[in-house]
């Protein structure tokens, strides 16, 4: 029996030692560096088994046949047929040159989402556009499903999306200063256990029990309780759906009509301030922003309002605000009402207070900030101006040519002729699968690379077997760690599949670019030299010593600079005039010039409190309800699906569906029946969970199950992106509204829940035996 290898690894969900004997994984230890490892690392082994996996190129029996409508109608429903890497090769190039000349780049659709590795090197998204950058460039896309009209408001009114994407006031300076912490949406270890680069040593949870132990007064807006760790001792209140800005507002209405707000601040530091005040008094609509108001809309109680507004004001207070609040209609308002919130009480810029965005919804979000370089490959000079909002997509293959507004601007959205999708699965993100179904039938051609046969592999014309990040060499690096961590390869490619690097390479090649890709390098001579550049500029810009590229390779990981006890915009507090925010007006925008000339009804000039389309204050009856599909704690996305942790949370197979106890009393609805959920997008089966932390009214549908859908279109193993809209939050940002989303219940009796049963092992079957 030959000797066991210990091999450093690193995913989504932390660092780790893989175990490898005779060429297979037979255990892995959690990094002893990290104090709160992640429970889904050891699912990784779920990646070695060739079930899912895609095993060879394959291309679509359709697509060889004939391009026309008709076959474009079959995707996902065609065998696929076996070719060599060299057909399939020169078939991805002969696509790209193809559209090139017919159509121009702009045609060629760049789709890519990276979390398919957390390593530097063999990026998906890119590497794809590396490669097509030097061929004319393609169309790309701008902003995430995770936060989208959270980060473009921001931008406008705080000139940086820094504060949501991890570099707001750290979750240590909150230990230290803070005494009142206000959170809106999630702050919970089930999503910290994630981080798009890797994380070695995750603080979030050990800065979260220091605030609890320092005493700080913790008060959790939310529909359900456990978004918050129940350890953390928080005040819970169960808040309607998408009434988070109307809290804010009469939070900030109760403020000034105390005469608690710090004029000074709104003075110096804001622009706007007198139109935002004015609206709040309501001197604009008639209607004065208070409790009394607040209450009526968030079913909350308007004495508990008035209570927190005093202490938000007298005590040192930093709002947290999950990126769940964003994903919603309006989606910036809540963003900005709580950016003015903490304006009127003057609180940004002072340690531990202020407001910051997506603590917790990534496990470096309020842990060490970066500042250092990193080690990855770049995407090369960007060969065309080419892009859409990524929540839009449906609407760009539907409707090529129409405009559209982003940031202000008029778009148009391009003909696309080829999408080529590398690392990523669109039908797991984007919303109303149903109609991205119908939007995929229009382009010719569709490539996917990728390692698993996914929903979004099986609508492809061309299939691209890409290694997962257990059979090659890369970097796991981010801009919310401090730590570097060599990747290993730890055991061969299954079947025929080759690294992201080797597929582009070859297809570069193909396309007569080769030698500008890969710059004459090999893998390993890649890392090296991506390894060494940081490590000079970081010991030249920071005085920070790195150990060689050998060393760091044989120790398995590397500190990199990093800064903790950080006060976002402290700076600018100091001295408002030498760090001016690149906004409009120089300063924090509480009523933007901008926004009032373009005039947008769903995107106002100030943060204002908008009745969304699907809530609960316009149900009709108790048979509607909203539905919230959060982060499932046992995978990413849909990522390991089929591992032990993510199989532990499923009943029959499918997700389960939480609803408030009341709800399932007066429904009949007992734990473990089969629920039809429904909307007019479509339709899913969940398995019914009643639950005392979630509020009536409410339901709660992990995100991540792989679509399967029956003769009729019923998913039938509980995506909740079936049922939710395609809509976007305003004209202004584009993002995704996920969480805007009326749904109705009906129970499955045991009969239908038993064929259902049989037809989901079906589909699932031939989701994984396509030929």
């Amino acid at each position: 029996m030959s000797q066991i290898r210990r091999v450093p690894h690193c995913s989504h969900w932390g660092t780790y030692t893989l175990l490898v004997q005779n060429g297979q994984i037979i255990g892995i230890e959690p990094s002893v560096q990290d104090p709160n490892p992640s429970p889904i690392i050891h699912s990784v082994t779920e990646w070695t088994k060739p079930e899912r996996r895609i095993l060879s190129p394959r291309v679509r029996e359709g697509w060889l046949n004939g391009r026309d409508q008709a076959s474009r109608r079959r995707r996902g429903q065609d065998r696929f047929v076996p070719v060599s890497w060299e057909e399939a090769t020169e078939l991805v190039a002969g696509e790209i040159r193809r559209v090139a000349r017919e159509r121009g780049n702009e045609a060629i659709f760049a789709g890519s989402y990276g979390w398919a590795s957390c390593g530097r090197f063999h990026h998906a998204p890119t590497l794809l556009k590396r490669m097509l950058n030097l061929v004319g460039g393609f169309t790309g896309h701008v902003d995430t499903y995770s936060y989208a009209a959270g980060p473009v408001i921001l931008r406008h009114v705080l000139g940086s999306d820094e504060a949501v994407t991890g570099r707001a006031t750290t979750l240590d300076t909150v230990a230290e200063h803070g005494e009142t912490l206000l959170v809106f949406g999630a702050l919970s270890p089930r999503t910290a256990q994630i981080e798009a680069g890797g994380l070695t040593r995750r603080t979030f949870e050990q800065n979260l029990r220091r605030i609890v132990a320092r005493g700080v007064k913790i008060i959790h807006v939310s529909p359900v309780q456990d978004d918050m760790p129940a350890w953390a001792g928080a005040e819970w209140w169960p808040i309607r759906p998408n009434t988070d800005t109307a809290l804010l507002l009469g939070l900030a209405g109760e403020v000034v009509k105390s005469g608690a707000h710090d004029s000074d601040f709104l003075q110096r530091y804001c622009s706007g301030s007198r139109p935002f005040l004015a609206y709040l008094e309501g001197s604009e609509d008639g209607v004065e922003k208070n409790a009394a108001w607040a209450a009526q809309i968030t079913g909350l109680k308007a004495d508990a309002i008035r209570a927190l507004a005093r202490r938000t004001a007298s005590t040192r207070t930093l709002i947290a605000m999950g990126w769940s609040l964003q994903r919603a209609r309006h989606g910036e308002q809540p963003y900005w009402a709580a950016l003015a919130l903490a304006a009127v009480t003057g609180q940004i810029g002072l340690p531990g207070g202020g407001v910051g965005y997506g603590y917790g919804c990534t496990g470096g979000n309020g842990g060490p900030i970066s500042v250092g370089k990193n080690p990855a490959i770049s995407a090369g000079q960007k060969a065309l101006d080419s892009f859409i909002p990524v929540a839009r997509i449906a609407d760009m293959l539907l409707h090529p040519g129409d405009s559209y507004s982003y940031a202000g601007e008029t778009c148009t959205y391009p003909h696309i002729d080829l999408v080529y999708w590398a690392g990523g699965n669109p039908f797991h993100h984007h919303q109303d699968l149903n109609r991205l179904h119908e939007a995929f039938t229009r382009p010719t051609t569709i490539i996917v690379q990728d390692p698993c046969f996914t929903a979004t592999a099986r609508r492809a014309d061309i299939l691209l077997p890409a290694s997962s990040s257990l059979e090659r060499n890369d970097i796991a690096a981010n801009g919310r760690s401090d730590t570097l961590v060599a990747m290993h390869k730890a055991i061969e490619p299954l079947g025929q599949a080759r690294s992201d690097f080797d597929i582009c390479a070859g297809i570069a090649r193909a396309l007569g670019v080769g030698d500008a890709f890969t710059e004459g390098r090999s893998e390993m001579e890649w890392l090296r030299l991506l390894y060494e550049q940081a490590r000079t500029e970081n010991a030249r810009n920071f005085d920070h010593p790195m150990p060689t590229f050998d060393q760091f390779w044989q120790q398995g990981w590397a500190e990199s600079p990093a800064i903790s006890h950080y006060t976002y915009l402290a700076d600018y507090r100091a001295d408002p005039d030498a760090h001016p925010l690149k906004t409009e007006s120089g300063r924090i925008v509480l009523t933007s010039d901008k926004l009032a000339k373009l005039n947008y009804s769903d995107c106002p000039a100030h943060p204002t409190w908008i009745e969304p389309e699907e809530w609960l204050g316009a149900a009709q009856g108790q048979d509607q309800f909203h539905l919230l599909s959060h982060q499932p704690a046992g995978r990413l996305h849909s990522q390991l699906e089929t591992g032990a942790t993510s199989q532990g949370d499923k009943r029959r197979g499918r997700e389960t569906l939480r609803l408030s106890l009341a709800d399932a009393q007066r429904l009949g609805i007992a734990s473990g029946d089969t629920l039809k959920v429904s909307s007019p997008r479509g339709a899913c089966l969940a398995t019914a969970l009643p639950d005392e932390k979630v509020r009536q009214g409410v339901l709660v549908l992990p995100t991540g199950a792989w679509l399967t859908q029956d003769g009729t279109g019923l998913d039938l193993a509980g995506n909740p992106n079936v049922v939710t809209a395609d809509i976007p939050a305003s004209r202004f940002s584009q993002g995704c509204a996920a969480h805007t989303c009326f749904v109705s219940l009906t129970r499955i009796d045991e009969q239908q829940d038993e064929e259902a049963a049989q037809v989901y092992v079906q589909q699932l079957s031939d989701l994984l035996s396509p030929s």
